[in-house]
């Protein structure tokens, strides 16, 4: 038995160094070679935490993609610091795709499959091309969602495609394909048609008359449209991705649990969280259009957008043109499916209580409980290191003031004293 167990050890051991022995590490020299092939870079410091987090799912990330042009490698900016300056890195840790000339700094959740999934669309053509019927069902099972465009390459909705394409590759896949290939799958409206696959629903690009020949007004809805359908129907939202949800003109469903460092949440939490996501899966057609459903892991996001500490288990309702959020009335965890659709017709109808906003008192207020919050989770966490931190410039400070207010009243004493001996004279 502890023969086996030596062996299980020995192999973790070997796995391990495997995974991260595919991580190539750069020098100063990898500005002169960066322009050949495709390169997945992060550049990172030692002694940055949320780098050494970042490790050993970076060493993962190159495992899956060593069978891949693109090479996965990271740079110590402390030792070379020529290639942070040539690349105009300015935080840490910064991830970066390159294609000769090329660069895109990646800015999404830093967990493996997003990385990778990532890296291999910008890897390809931001639009590629489906020769065969069977690829259609290839794509519904190896993407949850993706863009298609069906008919000839040509004419403006397929000039907006194409430039639309470019600006999203990083968040999507896009795809162009004919209409024999697709008839069994796809029905689309017109001869010339954009659509999205999410999760086994489609939905077509409304094209009007009025905008197919206004290019400016046909861009502009376009993109809007894309940019809405981009997200899945219940994605997880964090403050790394949080910007993009807040321009997609919808009111946003926020399930809030708490995650642990395992990612494990409790039971009671799992249970609400499924029965908001059950919502919009049963009645996605009815709710789509209005709004996007997601959930978070951390209560610490929805307490500074809702300015107080929400329990978890918790819904958040956030507009996402005004900044307004809503909080139901009643204790979440004891809604029913039907109350939460109950409450999100309230919010839709306007007859629901508005909370927040972006007015700058609104913003100032929210600053303040922000660093409330911060101050009071460092003392939980360390309040000797707290009491250092602010306890030493204070001590400064008060005996700063306390040497000037002394130095005036020692310089008001002599004057009163030399003002006496000079009546007495």
């Amino acid at each position: 038995m502890k023969g086996f167990i030596a062996i299980l050890f020995l192999t973790s051991i070997a796995f391990n160094f495997a995974s991260s022995s595919r991580v190539l590490e750069l020098s100063d020299k990898f500005n002169e070679i960066s322009n050949d092939g495709m390169w997945f870079v992060k550049f990172y410091a030692p002694w940055c935490a949320h780098c050494r987090r970042l490790e050993p799912i970076w060493a993962h990330v190159a495992q899956s993609l060593y069978n891949t042009p693109i090479k996965v490698a990271k740079v110590d900016c402390t030792r070379f610091t020529a290639v942070a300056t040539h690349f105009k890195v300015r935080a840490y840790p910064t991830i970066m795709f390159i294609k000769g000339s090329f660069q895109h700094e990646y800015n999404g959740e830093r967990e493996k499959d997003d990385m990778v999934n990532y890296a291999m669309r910008m890897a390809q053509p931001a639009i590629q091309k489906v020769t065969h019927a069977d690829s259609i069902g290839y794509l519904k099972e190896s993407h949850n969602i993706f863009f298609g465009y069906v008919g000839k390459q040509q004419g403006p909705l397929w000039e907006m495609f194409a430039l639309l394409a470019e600006k999203y590759q990083p968040h999507a896949w896009f795809y162009t394909m004919s209409h024999e290939l697709i008839k069994d799958e796809i029905h689309p409206p017109n001869n010339t048609a954009v659509f999205v696959y999410k999760e086994d629903g489609v939905y077509f690009f409304d094209v009007s008359p009025n905008i197919i020949n206004d290019k400016e007004t046909l861009n502009s809805s376009l993109d809007k449209w894309i940019n809405t359908e981009r997200f899945g129907y219940f994605p997880k939202i964090s403050r790394a991705n949080i910007h993009h949800f807040m321009d997609i003109n919808k009111y946003i469903v926020i399930a809030i649990v708490s995650e642990n460092k395992l990612g494990e949440i409790t039971q009671t939490e799992r249970d609400f969280k499924d029965m908001i996501e059950s919502i919009i899966r049963k009645k996605k057609n009815e709710l789509h259009d209005r709004f996007q459903f997601g959930w978070m892991g951390s209560p610490d996001l929805a307490n500074s957008i809702a300015m107080s500490e929400l329990t978890v288990p918790h819904l958040l309702v956030l507009n996402s043109t005004t900044s307004h959020h809503h909080i139901p009335d009643d204790d979440p965890v004891l809604m029913t499916p039907e109350a939460v659709v109950l409450f999100l017709d309230q919010i839709h109808n306007q007859e629901a209580p508005t909370y927040g906003g972006n007015h700058w008192l609104v913003r100032l207020y929210r600053a303040f409980f922000e660093a409330r919050s911060s101050l009071s989770n460092m003392w939980r966490g360390n309040p000797v290191l707290t009491a250092v931190v602010f306890g030493l410039p204070l001590g400064f400070l008060s005996l700063i003031c306390y040497s000037v207010c002394c130095a005036d009243m020692l310089d008001a004493d002599e004057d009163e004293e030399i003002e006496s001996h000079e009546k007495k004279d």
